[in-house]
């Protein structure tokens, strides 16, 4: 999955599978974890947000099912 760098302090890039309905995030540290069944309106505000780490941990974090690659 091809991914975009995003201008956060947690947050190195996002990728996004629509038809799977997969969100895939690079963080800072290197750790690279796909949540499942999230949909394009989420992704689409995640990489809107002026504090993506902000909408990340009040969104997505603890909403979503997630497993590391």
């Amino acid at each position: 999955m091809e991914r975009k760098r995003i201008n956060s302090s947690k947050i190195r890039s996002v990728g996004y599978d629509e038809r799977a309905q997969v969100l895939e995030i690079e963080f800072t540290n290197g750790q690279v974890l796909q949540y499942l069944r999230v949909s394009h309106e989420t992704h689409r505000r995640l990489v809107a947000s002026p504090n993506a780490a902000a909408y990340f941990e009040d969104n997505i974090a603890e909403d979503y099912t997630s497993r590391r690659i």
